[in-house]
């Protein structure tokens, strides 16, 4: 009776022990460098401003050199806009929710990533109309992420919009994002 009870703690402890390999959760935050591309805004300049991004993230394994890595975010993209004399700065902050495949290109070290991002807006900096922005923002987005340790990571990405953020202007976020995080 006592070897099955040792037998079945240890089989607990085995599964519990090799499931916390499959799925992993973390923080992590960083610069961004946003900016307006693919259109125009009544003759303004676009130029880009510097803001950050920091959330949650999990990271759930799949094969031995892929995983799936969804990620909770708050995300402020935007632009400043300059012209006729005048320079306006329009900043946008979404809770964005980024699901990435993750493909390891080295064995638990360099990965490539890449999937969707849906975005809401959630807070709006700016001195500019600010009826006129759409509340939700879809988004493709790829990069790489290099684990420094077993739980400290640097990554690269770059999100390019597929939707206006304004309702009136024919221009998409673009934004690239460095991040440090830190996976448990």
């Amino acid at each position: 009776m006592k070897k099955g009870i040792v037998l079945a703690v240890l089989l607990i402890l085995g599964i519990s022990t090799s499931q916390a390999q499959l799925l992993k959760f973390g923080v992590k935050g960083g610069l961004n460098f946003a900016n307006y591309t693919g259109g125009d805004v009544d003759g303004f300049d676009f130029k880009s401003i510097t803001s950050y991004h920091a959330g949650v993230v999990a990271e759930i394994k799949i094969f031995e050199n892929f995983a799936l890595q969804p990620e909770l975010l708050y995300s402020t993209q935007g632009s400043e806009l300059e012209g006729f004399g005048e320079q306006v700065k329009n900043e946008l902050g979404y809770l964005s929710l980024p699901v990435l495949a993750k493909f390891y290109l080295t064995k638990d070290k360099l990965s490539l990533e890449l999937g969707p991002q849906a975005s809401v807006l959630v807070s709006e900096r700016n001195e500019v109309d600010a009826g006129d922005s759409n509340t939700f923002d879809f988004a493709v987005a790829g990069g790489l992420s290099y684990k420094i340790t077993n739980g400290l990571f640097v990554s690269g990405r770059y999100a390019a919009g597929l939707t206006e953020p304004k309702k009136d202007a024919d221009v998409k976020n673009s934004v690239i994002q460095f991040s440090v995080g830190y996976m448990f």
